[in-house]
């Protein structure tokens, strides 16, 4: 597509940078992004990446806002208290950016729809807040080839990583973390709290990391995860080796030989 003068002038700071220039521009206008969850992460990533001119996002989550939610979800208001997340946030998108086509979906992403959703889309943003929906998303971008940018918080401390499957040369999410856990296992907002603001920090990388993805700019996360602990002012950066006896990968790796 060709830059109007309106998309010129809204995104002239962007175009500005060598990086991204007028065809970067254009790139991400026709680029397509499924983000799973429009709460603490999942609203500074809607957010940004309207600003920034994504053209397609898609939004899939099955709740409805909530009181305790906008301590961190600053993409929904008080006005939105019981309306369905992915309304309220694309809501704020049709006011942020007209040129952003959102989609909607109040639903969970399950086992039925995951393939499906996730094939349709260039780049996967995972906010979700529980180990059933993170392993799934994950297993079905390895096996659909598509680039997922995931986070998590919780109390002070936030993790993010990329992972891809591109040439068998990247390990896959299991290949860190083989073992699913239970979800009383996990330490999430609701039962552990966290400093709302720690969404935003990591949200606004994780919109940071997929811009760079799709216009395939900068050195990329995959391979590495990034662990943040914004209590004691400590980040951590560590390399993730791909594990030859994955049970989930390595049947991939082996086919492509």
């Amino acid at each position: 597509m060709t830059l109007t003068d309106l998309n010129l002038e809204r995104y002239s700071r962007s175009i500005l940078l060598p990086e991204i220039g007028g065809k970067g521009q254009q790139k991400l206008l026709n680029s397509k992004v499924l983000v799973i969850g429009a709460g603490g992460l999942g609203s500074p990533v809607i957010m940004y990446l309207a600003a920034l001119g994504v053209g397609k996002i898609t939004i899939v989550d099955h709740d409805k806002v909530e009181l305790s939610n906008l301590q961190r979800q600053i993409i929904h208001n008080t006005d939105n208290i019981g309306v369905q997340k992915s309304e309220s946030a694309a809501m704020f998108v049709k006011k942020l950016n007209p040129d952003t086509v959102i989609t909607s979906l109040n639903q969970r992403i399950n086992k039925k729809n995951a393939d499906f959703l996730i094939s349709q889309h260039d780049i996967i943003a995972d906010g979700s807040d529980n180990f059933e929906t993170r392993y799934l998303v994950a297993d079905s971008s390895f096996k659909n080839k598509k680039t997922l940018v995931a986070a998590a918080i919780t109390k002070y401390e936030g993790q993010i990583s990329t992972w891809k499957s591109l040439n068998n040369q990247y390990p896959c999410f299991r290949c860190l973390f083989p073992n699913k856990p239970r979800d009383s296992q996990m330490n999430n907002c609701s039962s552990n709290g966290v400093i709302g603001s720690l969404g935003g920090f990591m949200g606004s990388l994780q919109a940071t990391e997929i811009i760079k993805e799709i216009l395939e700019i900068g050195e990329s996360l995959a391979g590495y995860i990034n662990l943040y602990d914004v209590l004691n002012n400590n980040f951590r950066k560590i390399k993730i080796n791909i594990d030859p006896d994955c049970s989930f990968c390595s049947k991939y790796r082996n086919n492509a030989k």
